[in-house]
């Protein structure tokens, strides 16, 4: 049976499509609030590091409990919106509980902003950040935050030559890929972006960077046009030389897929530090 979306709107829209969807992102709040106090009380926390010119050119670095045997990044997501790096902080325990450091940026929101100028901005967090701490770099990004982690290896990335040869893994989490239906969304109204903005920062659009490595992963239970997206950078990458997997993670839906960074042993974390 052939189909068409007639309503983009509704195709990425979460939270009126999800059970109690109206308790996030409340619910992301307290967790990352108590995280944050834990590790700044063991001395593991580094808040509001400034990496740029903007004011919302900040990230906060959270430590292992030894020396760092590397870093991962953590993009938040929001459709380049709405939403910081507070509501995310407590993600870090996984990949902390494997030794690596954890950094969670900010980055100016549009309309203020563009996707493009969002782009270079966490290019910018990644460098400075990279300055700080040595080893394997490990990004994972959430929905916008996918989309902006797998342009970090793209053929068009913002990242020096120096950096981007020390990143091992990606993951794009319910990433947004091609950028072009959200031209028909409602969305765009905050977004701004145009034809052409659309076309240079689809990552689907692109060419991944030599030695790629990328997991895009999905909650199974997400509308039908993340999954959609998910699948796309992955199928399209791999056949353009790049090391992909493609993930459904079974009863889980948009807003509690990244739960699972909270935890060393989760599959999500673990395919983050494979």
């Amino acid at each position: 049976m052939l189909h068409r979306i007639d309503d983009w709107s509704d195709a990425y829209a979460n939270g009126p499509n999800i059970p109690g969807g109206d308790r996030w992102p409340g619910l992301w709040v307290e967790p990352a609030k108590a995280f944050r106090e834990e590790m700044n009380a063991a001395g593991r926390a580094k808040l509001d590091i400034v990496y740029g010119d903007r004011e919302r050119n900040r990230l906060d670095l959270f430590m292992p409990a030894g020396k760092p045997k590397g870093l991962v990044v953590f993009v938040h997501g929001g459709f380049w919106v709405r939403l910081d790096r507070s509501f995310w902080s407590h993600l870090a325990a996984g990949p902390l509980a494997h030794g690596y450091a954890v950094a969670i940026p900010s980055y100016t929101l549009c309309p203020e902003n563009s996707v493009s100028g969002i782009t270079l901005e966490v290019g910018k967090a990644i460098e400075m950040v990279a300055g700080m701490v040595e080893g394997p770099i490990r990004l994972i990004g959430h929905s916008a935050g996918g989309h902006l982690v797998s342009r970090m290896v793209s053929s068009t990335s913002p990242l020096s030559r120096e950096v981007a040869s020390r990143i091992s893994m990606v993951v794009s989490l319910s990433g947004l890929h091609d950028l072009r239906s959200l031209l028909s969304t409602n969305l765009n109204e905050g977004i701004r972006l145009d034809s052409q903005e659309a076309l240079r920062e689809s990552p689907a659009l692109l060419e991944p960077a030599p030695n790629t490595r990328i997991i895009c992963w999905v909650g199974g239970a997400e509308r039908s046009e993340f999954l959609r997206q998910n699948a796309l950078l992955a199928n399209i990458w791999k056949g353009l030389g790049a090391m992909t997997d493609c993930v459904e993670e079974p009863d889980r839906h948009h807003f509690n897929v990244p739960d699972g960074l909270t935890d060393a042993d989760h599959p999500l974390t673990l395919a983050l530090m494979s």
